[in-house]
């Protein structure tokens, strides 16, 4: 009963929020400099982290100016919104996220940069994009996996766009994102499997006490910093640090 009152407050308050996000990016960001359209990403990510009934702790130090690339676990569609908290983020995910009703236009306005798998040219396309985010100051957000989990621990990662980050001599930050429910480890709000869009946003509006870290670890080098070491080292350093953050709190 309790998870049916609190989605029936919960969904019309996030109609609303996605309505107003859509109105404002189709309106307004046109006629806005960036730093104000970062404002109201930020803003409206944590308005909508409320609305879902998520409480969102940022814990290390994230790097919050200059070019960055911002590595994490990757949960559910709501990752891209909870480090948007931070700093609004320009992401690269998979072009089916593109598709998905209302969330994929808003994860698009929001500077998504979408990947076909599978294109020949997909990656050199990507690497471009994310060359001129870094010229820009842009932060970068990358969930190398490829695919999401139930957030307990990490897959193996893709390397090929750590190439950018590494040409650029921009940081590479590892994140690690650490879903808990109840006050434990939880893998329930994870978006993995067979699960509908529409299932995992019934299951999270109905939930209560969703809390998500974000812990920003060390960053693996400084601006203008070379990295010595190869994408596969780099890769295997990234998830050692977040697998160890992924298991603390594991009973």
């Amino acid at each position: 009963m309790f998870r049916f009152i609190r989605f029936g407050i919960r969904a019309p308050a996030l109609i609303l929020l996605l309505a107003f996000g859509i109105c404002t990016s189709f309106l307004l960001f046109p006629l806005l400099k960036q730093a104000a359209r970062d404002s109201i990403i930020r803003y409206w990510s944590c308005c909508l982290m409320k609305v879902c009934g998520v409480r969102v702790i940022v814990e290390g130090q994230p790097i919050l100016k200059g070019a960055v690339m911002w590595v994490a676990n990757h949960v559910s569609w709501i990752d891209i919104f909870i480090l948007n908290c931070c700093r609004s983020t320009s992401f690269i995910a998979k072009s089916e996220i593109r598709k998905w009703p209302v969330i994929g236009w808003l994860v698009a306005s929001v500077g998504t940069i979408f990947i076909e798998r599978g294109q020949r040219h997909a990656i050199s396309r990507v690497s471009k994009s994310i060359l001129e985010l870094f010229r820009h100051d842009a932060c970068v957000g990358l969930f190398p996996e490829g695919t999401t989990s139930d957030g307990l621990d990490m897959r193996s990662l893709h390397t090929s766009l750590f190439e950018p980050p590494l040409r650029a001599m921009v940081p590479i930050q590892p994140v690690a994102l650490v879903f808990m429910q109840h006050g434990k480890r939880s893998g329930a709000m994870a978006f993995v499997g067979e699960q509908t869009l529409v299932n995992n946003i019934w299951h999270l509006l109905s939930s209560r006490d969703v809390l998500v870290y974000i812990r920003f670890l060390e960053p693996l080098n400084q601006a203008g910093e070379p990295v010595e070491a190869t994408r596969t080292e780099i890769a295997a350093t990234i998830r050692t640090s977040i697998i160890h953050e992924l298991k603390k709190e594991l009973s």
